[in-house]
């Protein structure tokens, strides 16, 4: 059977690029590998508690509210509230305005770097004046020029004189976090409890503009699953067809054929790559491209890649307890960023290169004291996803896939799954929740491998390329983002988090947005 277009990968890139092609009145199918749709963005139901398994919360960015309006879907959203706790400090972020208690939290733990914080927060209030400019608009990718014709004139047309002269602002902060922080202090506790919980070697722009972005997230009633839940039941409303438990094993290039390990073929006169970037170019024989200059390119761009990593993956504690949501309600909000200790997880030391099984113990002992939690509260946000007095908690750390790995070929995989539950429970136990460990009714845990398994992320990485890769294999300039969905072999665009550095939802939504209007484009002229 032959398709308009097909789109490989059913994650929230893949599934935007299909709603906009089957909203266009395109013949389009979906393939994904996994038995439903939605990859990093999910939920699911453990004995009455509601879970979601990627991300926590959903960031507008002036790019997802449009996205829905532009296709008329509905959904009901709670603002998201995000606590940032140290030990017993605990702030509360609703407005910009809580940057003075930021600062008053960092002054409280380190008096000694009074004036090195109030630089560094002036530094932040700056940079968060550049996001103001960077996202403070609706993106006009999802908007139609003729029926927001009085919008463009009013509002994008001056937003394009003040953005272009703060690109170059932003841009010349693209130094990692840690490295430009240095320039204002040497105590690296402080360094570690302002920036341990960000990717490693994320920009200084980004990082230290998400005081701003904290205020910017929504939570959609019935966790997060209901939104790629709702852009499959868009996709199937406007005929289009999503075939799950699909892994794509071969892609003909040159007579537009994809092949399932099943055999089933399927012809394409534009395909969407919104799936891991690495098994694109395995799934491919360069033999099979005939144009020379097109085949050059295609092998050029698979050697870029070979040697590249993955960015940071997590291990996430699920977590169901016999406490009622007002014993966590009095102490953070339903989404709380929690480091046990001010020291930093530089204490920790290297992550070990070694899976010897009591070195690795020994550093996650460490570790799991010092580093810092990302906790969700599903409960909080929603009463009907938790039984009645009782709370669902997601709790979540940055995590190495390579020991993770090591550990699985160690053959030590489970003990150090339960391993790191305890060491988990305990922290918190004795820390921010007092009496947790006895409350607990069930517990199970993912790690980067899981990670790697159900969403096919290479490494298990949650947002592309690793930052540190030189080259950075992906588009990294705003201005630039049309470029991104471009790929070396002709018929091909490519889209999600492997596209774009640093990335994560709104890039996901954009770029499949940008590849489906280019699909859209090749499509009416060839018509």
């Amino acid at each position: 059977m032959k398709y308009d277009a097909i789109v490989v990968g059913g994650g929230i890139s893949g599934l935007t690029a299909a709603a906009f092609l089957a909203k266009a009145g395109q013949k389009v199918l979906l393939c994904e590998k996994e038995s439903r749709c939605g990859g990093l963005v999910n939920s699911f139901e453990r004995d009455g508690f509601v879970y979601d398994g990627g991300i926590r919360a959903l960031e507008d960015s002036g790019v997802l509210f449009p996205m829905l309006r532009s296709l008329g879907i509905e959904l009901d959203f709670e603002k998201n509230h995000i606590s940032l706790g140290v030990e017993n400090h605990v702030i509360r972020v609703n407005s910009e305005e809580d940057v003075d208690n930021y600062q008053a939290l960092l002054t409280n733990l380190y008096p000694e770097s009074r004036e090195e914080i109030t630089e560094i927060v002036r530094q932040i209030r700056k940079i968060m004046h550049y996001m103001d400019v960077q996202y403070g608009i609706d993106n006009p990718i999802f908007l139609d020029f003729k029926e927001d014709a009085a919008y463009f004139g009013k509002v994008i047309l001056p937003w394009m004189v003040k953005y272009a002269i703060t690109a170059p602002k932003i841009a010349a902060l693209n130094e990692p976090v840690v490295d430009f922080l240095k320039k204002f202090s040497q105590n690296q506790s402080l360094l570690d409890i302002i920036s341990q919980h960000f990717f490693h070697a994320t920009p200084a722009f980004f990082a230290l503009s998400y005081l701003k972005l904290y205020i910017d997230y929504y939570y959609p009633l019935g966790g997060t699953g209901v939104f790629p839940a709702k852009l499959v039941s868009f996709i199937e409303e406007h005929h289009g067809e999503i075939r799950t438990n699909t892994k794509i094993s071969s892609l003909d290039p040159t007579n537009k054929v994809l092949t399932d390990e099943k055999g089933n073929r399927w012809e394409y006169e534009r395909l969407i790559w919104a799936a891991d970037l690495k098994t694109l170019y395995k799934i491919i024989n360069p033999a099979e491209i005939p144009d020379n200059k097109f085949s050059q390119a295609f092998t050029a761009r698979k050697e870029e890649l070979r040697g590249m990593t993955g960015n940071d993956s997590i291990l996430s504690l699920f977590l169901g307890v016999n406490l009622p949501k007002e014993y966590f309600s009095n102490i953070a909000t339903e989404h709380f960023f929690y480091t046990p200790s001010k020291a930093g997880q530089t204490q920790a030391g290297e992550i070990p290169a070694t899976a010897e099984r009591e070195t690795v113990k020994n550093w996650l002992d460490k570790y799991f004291a010092l580093t810092t939690y990302e906790i969700s509260c599903p409960v909080l946000r929603d009463p009907a996803l938790a039984p009645a007095n009782k709370t669902g908690l997601i709790v979540s750390v940055l995590f190495d896939y390579q020991l993770t790995k090591a550990i699985e070929l160690a053959g030590w995989y489970e003990e150090f799954k339960s391993y790191c539950e305890t060491q988990m429970i305990a922290t918190l136990s004795n820390s921010i929740y007092p009496g947790l460990s006895e409350a607990v009714i069930h517990q199970f845990s993912s790690t980067p491998l899981t990670i790697e398994s159900y969403s096919g992320n290479f490494q298990g990485a949650i947002t592309g390329w690793a930052l540190d890769n030189d080259p950075i294999p992906a588009e990294s300039r705003i201005p630039k983002i049309m470029n991104a969905v471009k790929t070396p072999i002709p018929g091909i665009y490519q889209a999600g988090q492997w596209t774009y550095s640093p990335s994560g939802l709104p890039i996901s939504l954009l770029t499949g947005k940008i590849a489906a209007d280019q699909v859209i484009k090749d499509l009416r002229k060839r018509k």
